[in-house]
């Protein structure tokens, strides 16, 4: 036996006892004290995964070792196995030592001991090279946050000058080294890659470096600030600017604010960038959708702009933009707004209204026989404030058996963070209204009527035999329990619940649009569903109303019975003709989410099924042409970033604009590509005047990105196949790629991973590869259909260079994203890289799961257009 075998006479006689079985039921194999051999002994174990014996084997071994600590060290440093990628079982022993040291199955040192000391030296160097899997047992076994902090702040400065900040970060995080370190130069390069949770964790527990990060974020905000400037300090790194946007960094902003309870006026920029955009909406509200009335709309702007003269000229340019010249100037009128700094035709309007003295609100007060009319007589209305009101009507509200709806009011925060304040809580039964005055009724000095209020709500939810109905419930419950601490629990208390906004997303995925309907000029949401079950929409004048207000108009009380009746007339006549409406046949027993049976989170209830397909759409003159998916060309805004990839899954050519991009270079793309426009946004009736009927479809937002997939190809009838899934990009929108069979793609994977080079040969390094992997269980082959996009192999001239992988117009291959495991999966013949951003796909269940989500529209499959034999799985993307 060579003098170099960790079996032979070096290990010396194992002490009486000291042995370990031979995992294979052969002779006991001697540890001794050396740990090379424990090491080798466990290989065996591990290469099979038996892992309980594995474990069994490691405690009794950790038991014979004289020191643990430093065998753990002689292992990493005899072994190159954990410096790698994917699992070792370096890592896993030093998981294991740093359980049983947890659990006393065998002794630590002694904290401060000179020992330890010296084992601490030793772990810092060693983790230069740790994964994040290894950092973390290293920092626990050895103690390392206690440990002399000079060559620890040195190692994690060195990680940071290497480019490698995740590490740094981690490990800062981890070693409690936040207060020697620069925060803004730990966090800056992690924002930038939108890593923003490690961020978080990083200045956890230190509210002065919450505030400094927060007014970091804040500076990134201001008008005119290029983020790009800052990315120029790190050419090296991958960053995702584009998550970096003043609207997304404003919404992290508000949400780490209320998180960390900090004043707001820390962070002045995201502030005002808020005003803004609640000015924004509520001139659109007034001046365009004409949805709010004059008091509203001017306590409102008055109580956004107060003396900031940034937004006071804000205000004077949104005004400006608008064509409507009396109604400006009627908002001028309201906002007391200076003649001189008005445009000429809305001043001149202005002098005649202060002549006339008119109020001009005729306009929006005409056509109130266009909106549902709330059917009972007003002395149906009750407004309960006391807890004499809740004794009177108690009876009237707990009858069994009955169906009740429910609703709440507030006023509006305009994004201020956190959930409203409820001001009112309205129920509704047949022929009467109850508004509860939730202010009045929760306080606490308000006598026996916060008891009574709790116990009637508590009843009412917990009844089985009332029928509660809502739209959004769910959320209604959780803003009532925010205002209201004694009902934090109402959403669980509940039973017997129907919630119309889910029956709306099945009525709206299911039911096509009629051509030349145009959905984003009417009404949305609740209005919506009245107008479409009922006839007429809700008048919603008094939604941004100020509810907190007390005593409430006459239109605010009239307003919220309204709100609240709906729901039960909604639901009477869906009740009567679910057919009409693509619902099953008992619309109560299906959508009863009584505790127990309650829908996952954005789950449909599982018994509404459509009474006819979709799908079935007569042809006729008001039939859309069929156009095929690789035809049909569409530009979309920021916010549809989901609806894009699932578009572009299926083959459609979709332009996303860049977050922050203004709304008319959808308009222009549109005009020069002949693509037609999909947007969330405000713009909606701009864009459609300016590319014509038929060229710009406003996208529910309510619906998931894959319901928006189904009800846009529906609506433009759009043809899907199965070839068409995956012949494009979906990062990227590209339509070419590339074919690299397995063992090309094996060697650039490895040649990414070891740019300096194998230190033997090519078969030695792709053999201590496959070794370092045995064991790992195979996945499953595809089968039947494949993946097959028409494309040409991957040739050598196509690549401009080997290390790191790049085609020859610059294009890096994302070779970090194939797995080890998908390497020597049997079966898998070949892969696909994109030509326009370097993304590797390759066969797997991905297609089969696109397929199964898009049954309904895609042709081919069973049940959609035409029958044919289903997809099996395919194409996975990395």
């Amino acid at each position: 036996m060579d003098a170099g075998d960790p079996a032979g006479d070096a290990a010396g006689e194992p002490a009486a006892g000291d042995t370990a079985g031979d995992p294979a039921g052969g002779e006991s194999v001697p540890m001794g004290r050396d740990p090379l051999l424990f090491l080798q002994t466990l290989q065996t174990l591990w290469s099979t995964r038996e892992l309980g014996q594995l474990r069994e084997e490691a405690q009794r071994g950790f038991a014979t070792l004289e020191d643990p600590l430093a065998a753990l060290l002689d292992m990493l440093d005899s072994s190159r196995g954990w410096r790698g990628k994917g699992p070792s079982l370096e890592a896993w022993v030093a998981c294991e030592l740093k359980r049983c040291l947890q659990a006393q199955l065998c002794p630590g040192p002694a904290r401060g001991s000179p020992g330890l000391k010296q084992l601490q030296a030793r772990a810092v160097k060693l983790l230069a090279e740790s994964p994040p899997g290894l950092v973390e047992p290293l920092v626990s076994i050895f103690q390392l946050q206690d440990a002399d902090r000079s060559p620890l702040l040195a190692h994690v400065h060195r990680l940071h000058q290497e480019g490698k900040f995740k590490e740094a970060i981690v490990l800062g995080t981890k070693l409690r080294l936040q207060a020697d370190l620069d925060v803004e130069k730990m966090c800056i390069p992690l924002l930038l890659q939108d890593k923003a949770d490690l961020v978080e964790r990083y200045v956890d527990g230190f509210p002065d470096l919450q505030r400094r990060l927060l007014a970091l974020m804040d500076s990134w905000c201001q008008p005119g600030f290029d983020i790009r400037v800052v990315a120029r300090r790190y050419p090296q790194t991958t960053l995702r600017l584009e998550r970096l946007s003043p609207r997304a960094l404003g919404r992290q902003v508000l949400r780490l604010l209320e998180q960390h309870g900090l004043d707001p006026d820390l962070c002045p920029n995201v502030v005002t960038q808020q005003r803004l955009a609640a000015l924004r909406y509520l001139c659109y509200k007034r001046l365009v959708e004409r949805s709010v009335s004059r008091e509203s709309w001017a306590e409102h702007v008055q109580g956004l702009v107060g003396q900031d003269q940034w937004l006071q000229e804000q205000l004077l340019q949104l005004l400006a933009s608008h064509d409507d010249a009396a109604l400006v100037a009627q908002c001028a009128l309201d906002l007391l707004l200076p003649e001189e700094r008005l445009p000429a035709s809305v001043a001149a309007e202005l002098r005649q209204l202060r002549i006339q003295e008119r109020t001009a609100e005729a306009p929006l007060e005409d056509g109130k026989d266009d909106y549902y009319q709330l059917p009972i007589p007003r002395e149906h209305l009750h407004f309960l404030a006391s807890w004499e009101d809740l004794a009177r009507h108690q009876e009237e509200l707990l009858q069994p058996g009955q169906v009740v709806s429910m609703d709440l009011e507030w006023r509006p925060s305009f994004g201020a963070g956190g959930r409203p304040r409820a001001s009112l809580m309205q129920v509704a039964v047949e022929g009467r209204v109850f508004l509860l005055d939730l202010p009045r009724l929760s306080s606490a000095a308000g006598g026996q009527a916060p008891q009574a209020f709790f116990r009637l709500v508590s009843r009412l939810l917990a009844d089985p035999s009332i029928t509660k109905l809502g739209y959004g419930l769910a959320g209604d419950l959780r803003s009532l329990g925010a205002s209201c601490p004694a009902l934090a629990q109402a959403e669980k208390q509940l039973r017997g619940s129907v919630d119309l906004l889910q029956v709306h997303r099945q009525m709206r995925a299911a039911d096509r649009p009629a051509p030349g309907v145009d959905g984003a000029a009417g009404p949305r949401g609740l209005s919506l569903l009245v107008q479409q079950v009922l006839g007429k929409p809700l008048d919603k004048m008094q939604q941004l109303s100020n509810w907190d207000r007390r005593p409430l108009c006459e239109g605010q009380l009239v307003y919220a019975a309204a709100d609240a009746y709906c729901l039960l007339e909604v639901y009477w006549a869906l009740c009567r003709e679910p057919a009409r409406f693509h619902l099953s046949g008992d619309l109560a027993r299906s959508l009863r989410l009584g505790r127990g049976e309650r829908a996952g989170p954005g789950e449909l209830p599982p018994l509404q099924k459509a009474s006819t397909s979709p799908q079935q759409v007569p042809a006729g003159e008001d039939a859309a042409p069929e156009v095929p998916a690789r035809a049909f060309r569409v530009v979309c805004d920021s916010m549809l970033q989901g609806l894009a990839r699932r578009l572009r899954c299926l083959g459609i050519d979709v332009l996303v604009l860049a977050t922050g991009e203004d709304h008319r270079r959808a308009a222009e793309v549109a005009r020069q590509e002949g693509r037609v426009i999909l947007t969330s946004g405000l713009p909606y009736h701009k864009l459609r005047a300016q590319v014509g009927a038929g060229r710009c479809l406003s996208v529910d937002c309510s619906l998931k990105a894959r319901q928006q997939a189904t009800a846009v190809i529906r609506h433009f009838n759009v043809r899907v196949t199965h070839s068409d899934i995956f012949s494009r990009c979906q990062a990227c929108n590209c339509h070419q790629y590339l074919k690299v069979s397995k063992d090309v793609m094996k060697q650039l994977v490895w040649l990414s991973s070891h740019p300096e080079g194998p230190s033997g040969t090519g078969d030695e390094a792709a053999q201590t590869e496959d070794e370092r992997e045995t064991g790992s269980a195979p996945e499953e082959a595809p089968g039947g259909c494949t993946y097959e996009p028409s494309c040409r192999w991957l040739e050598e001239e196509d690549l401009q260079s080997r290390v790191p992988a790049t085609l020859g117009d610059g294009t890096r291959l994302q070779l970090s994203g194939v797995p080890a495991g998908v390497l020597r999966r049997p079966g898998l013949r070949h892969f696909y890289c994109c030509t326009g951003c370097g993304k590797v796909f390759w066969e797997g269940s991905h297609l089969g799961r696109v397929a199964e989500n898009f049954r309904e529209v895609l042709e081919g499959v069973p049940g959609s257009r035409e029958p044919s034999r289903a997809p099996s799985p395919a194409s996975s993307p990395s």
